[in-house]
This record gives C-alpha cells, sequence and structure tokens, in this order.
C-alpha cells in the first residue's frame, strides 16, 4: 500500500452483509473505482459466516487485484487466503500478529483518536495506522480525530495513515492533503447507488 499523491480509497464492508448480493455491488465499485484495499469486517464472530464471506469477496477482490484484509481474525488469514488483518486494539497486538503472519501480509491498526498509540503501532511494525472518526457523531462518547492530528501525522511520521468514520465530502476535501487512504463504508453502502456515492467522494478529493 504505497502513498501516492492523492488519498486512495480502502473500502471497508459493511457490518453484515448479504451474500447473494454483496459481492456483485461490491465488484461493480471496484470496477468503476481505483481501490487500494477492501477490509472485511462484519460484526459476526460466527467462523462459518466469517469464512463463506471471505471466500466470495476473494473471488472478487483477487480477480481485480486489490488486496482483501479481515478485522481482528489474525487466525483466519492464511487459512482463507486472505493479504492481512486490521487490528482494531491500536498498538497491543501488532507486534505479536507481524510475527505470525510474516512480513508480506498486510497488518494495519485503529487507534481511535490517539497519536501515540498510532506512534506506538507503527513502531511495532503496522504497515498502516487508522484514526477515526473524523468528525463528532452521536456515537460512542463522540470524541473523533481532530484534522491537527492529521496534519501531525503528515509532516512527522512516514507509516502511511488512514482517515476512516465520519467522512462526508466537506471532511474529505479538508483531509486530502494529510492522510494516504479513506476508509469508506457506510457513507457508500447505505446509498442506492454505491459506486456512485463512491464517485462524488472522490470528486471532492479535487
Amino acid at each position: 500500500m504505497d502513498q501516492p499523491e492523492q488519498p486512495q480509497i480502502y473500502l471497508i464492508t459493511p457490518p453484515e452483509i448479504e451474500l447473494s448480493s454483496f459481492p456483485d455491488v461490491l465488484a461493480s465499485v471496484l470496477d468503476t473505482h481505483p481501490i487500494a484495499c477492501v477490509r472485511l469486517a462484519l460484526s459476526t464472530r460466527d467462523e462459518d459466516r466469517l469464512s463463506r464471506a471471505a471466500d466470495a469477496l476473494r473471488e472478487v477482490t483477487h480477480a481485480r487485484d486489490v488486496a482483501l484484509v479481515i478485522s481482528d481474525h489474525m487466525l483466519l488469514v492464511e487459512r482463507l487466503g486472505l493479504d492481512g488483518v486490521h487490528l482494531s486494539d491500536a498498538a497491543r497486538s501488532v507486534r505479536y500478529t507481524r510475527k505470525e503472519l510474516g512480513e508480506d501480509a498486510i497488518v494495519g491498526s485503529f487507534c481511535g483518536i490517539s497519536r501515540h498509540d498510532g506512534m506506538a503501532a507503527g513502531e511495532a511494525g503496522a504497515d498502516y495506522v487508522s484514526f477515526g472518526p473524523v468528525q463528532a457523531s452521536p456515537l460512542d462518547d463522540g470524541s473523533f480525530a481532530e484534522l491537527d492530528v492529521f496534519q501531525w501525522w503528515s509532516e512527522m511520521i512516514e507509516v502511511p495513515v488512514v482517515a476512516e468514520g465520519a467522512l462526508d465530502a466537506a471532511m474529505i476535501r479538508t483531509l486530502t492533503p494529510y492522510t494516504d487512504f479513506f476508509g469508506v463504508g457506510d457513507e457508500i453502502w447505505q446509498q442506492e447507488n454505491p459506486a456512485a456515492a463512491l464517485g462524488d467522494l472522490i470528486k471532492a478529493m479535487g
């Protein structure tokens, strides 16, 4: 996952997907826009459901040379032929996960709003660090990763950074100079035409 001039799009699946339809929706988005990576981010902890979803999405992503990572379930990465894992516990398990999966796997770390956790994750071997949500929402405690976190990171730290959560066109315009990836999920899947909705967000990068 290189760092180009303009941020790349990193897609995050909905927490629940319909296997009879979602792979086709994902394929249409991947065929319409350049996508760097897809994260399988289901809320279920049912191994069979995770495995069937991973198999279905892997066919779609790998046919288009797009990496597929899974949220948190490190032990499923090799078994399901995935490209890596996105860890949601900040820096805590990055070092161990890197050791287990090896240098070629993608290991990402969600660090909420904490620069300190982000730096620790980068030092432990994360390929990228993600911060978010990027603006206040009524969910959780309402805290969010402010613009200065991304500005500081882009100036001081070489590890690629992902901005995710509560994105809209205005936030994308603001964050474009300071992030390497936009993690886009519910922002498009809840729309009637996800590919078109993503197109609108991409246009906001300028």
